[in-house]
């Protein structure tokens, strides 16, 4: 949408457009997603739905780098305890699976190699420096802190929605995720120990 300002009403539809698109890209992905969907559930219309992001790629692009940025501020990385980070990882995956299953889709639909956002877009500055700095600081391995971001991440998402072995959920007993939690902050403080 422009720069005008929304008025409560307008935010409102926003955000339920917004809601209801998540789900939508999470489970069809793309390509799948319907906007006549999104409308209906949403209880808006698609002049409105266009207005305020473009078209359907401008939806998704909205979601998705929402998503990135709810990663960043929701669990910031303590460079420090990078085992830490992990199970934090790990328990943002149980609670919101559709997070992961967006960047998912952009994986798969968008970007199949390379980085997973443009250079423009990425939100890993602040990480990167951060492992960089316990690099520095003798708390970390030494190596690229890219890859070891990178290896870090997919051990905290070892038993995520996009996991080719198991999917945990919230549903299951807490002693399991208690027992995956151990086994994940141990398994990545051997990895990354300098």
């Amino acid at each position: 949408m422009s720069d005008q300002q929304l008025t409560a009403r307008g935010e409102a539809t926003r955000r339920r457009i917004i809601e209801v698109a998540t789900a939508e890209f999470a489970e069809h992905g793309i390509a799948g997603a319907r906007i006549e969907r999104v409308v209906a559930a949403a209880r808006t219309n698609k002049a409105q739905l266009y207005a305020y992001f473009g078209n359907k790629d401008g939806l998704f692009d909205a979601i998705f780098f929402g998503s990135l940025d709810r990663i960043v501020n929701v669990v910031p990385i303590d460079a420090t305890d990078l085992a830490g980070w992990a199970v934090r990882l790990y328990d943002e995956y149980l609670q919101r699976p559709d997070l992961i299953r967006l960047a998912t889709w952009a994986r798969l639909e968008r970007r199949p190699a390379g980085l997973l956002v443009a250079e423009t877009d990425r939100r890993d500055d602040a990480k990167l420096r951060a492992i960089a700095d316990a690099q520095e600081a003798g708390l970390v391995r030494a190596g690229d802190p890219f890859d070891i971001m990178a290896v870090v991440i997919a051990m905290s998402m070892a038993w995520s929605p996009v996991s080719n072995v198991y999917a945990a959920t919230l549903h299951e007993p807490a002693e399991e995720h208690e027992r995956r939690r151990d086994l994940l902050r141990d398994t990545v403080r051997r990895a990354v120990a300098p």
